[in-house]
């Protein structure tokens, strides 16, 4: 038997035994306790989606939404109004698609070919959830005549289509650089840099008047668990697919997601 053909099975094993050690490293009633309380914060999301959702689709409007998109409007930060226009726009298309398409491809070129048909998955996933909802809500969106808008958009209100897609995709992203590399200063500056937009388009789409801050909030809560549902999806395909890839298996530097 040649020397490749032993090293494969073998290189096999010790990932796999290096999963196993990582799954065991915590006593048990420490993993319950951590699965327990993540699947209640999963469910108190949903619910607080759900009630907000309801909110949405019984009451025409929020005082509460005006309030607040008054007071991110009145904010007049040297080049914050650019900045803000900027972030959103990078989220329209076809800037969006291309955008998408160049970091799938790096990360495909990388030799992460799993993890970038996954960060295709999250793309359309978040997108195709939030024509869903926004369908099924059909909430108007803010109008002139009460805010400032700067571009009026045909399209329904509830919930954020930037916000789920920065999240659900950009999430991604995020979760795989603090997966597959070890602390460092690199991962911490790619963190930040993919964490910053995430953040800011909620307040970007409220400041361009385009959306309520209940949009937002309600993108952030479906977002979230459509991110979780990927990166769940993730793990569930890791250990079935592309399991030979040379960079995500073996690679230097490289950590078992």
């Amino acid at each position: 038997m040649s020397g490749k053909t032993v090293e494969k099975p073998v290189k096999k094993i010790k990932e796999e035994v290096r999963e196993v050690a990582r799954a065991e490293s915590a006593p048990a009633p420490v993993r319950r306790y951590r699965a327990v309380l993540f699947q209640s914060i999963l469910v108190l999301i949903a619910v607080a989606f759900g009630a907000l959702t309801f909110l949405v689709k019984t009451t025409p409007s929020f005082a509460i939404d005006l309030q607040i998109t008054k007071a991110i409007q009145s904010i007049n930060f040297p080049l914050f109004a650019t900045f803000m226009y900027i972030l959103s726009w990078a989220g329209f298309g076809p800037q969006v698609m291309v955008i998408t398409a160049i970091i799938i491809l790096l990360i495909y070129g990388l030799g992460l070919h799993w993890e970038a048909v996954m960060a295709l998955v999250a793309a359309v996933f978040s997108t195709a959830i939030n024509l869903l909802v926004k369908d099924l809500i059909q909430r108007p969106r803010p109008t002139a005549a009460v805010v400032s808008v700067i571009d009026t958009l045909k399209s329904y209100s509830f919930p954020s289509g930037h916000v789920m897609y920065y999240l659900g995709f950009l999430g991604f992203i995020g979760f795989l650089v603090f997966s597959l590399l070890k602390p460092s200063l690199k991962r911490t500056l790619l963190l930040v840099l993919i964490g910053i937009p995430v953040f800011l388009i909620g307040i970007s789409r409220i400041y361009l008047g385009q959306h309520w801050a209940s949009d937002v909030l309600g993108s952030y809560l479906l977002g979230t668990l459509t991110l979780v549902a990927t990166i769940q999806f993730y793990r569930w395909g890791k250990t079935r697919f592309f399991v030979h890839q040379p960079v995500a298996a073996t690679g230097a530097g490289a950590q078992p997601a």
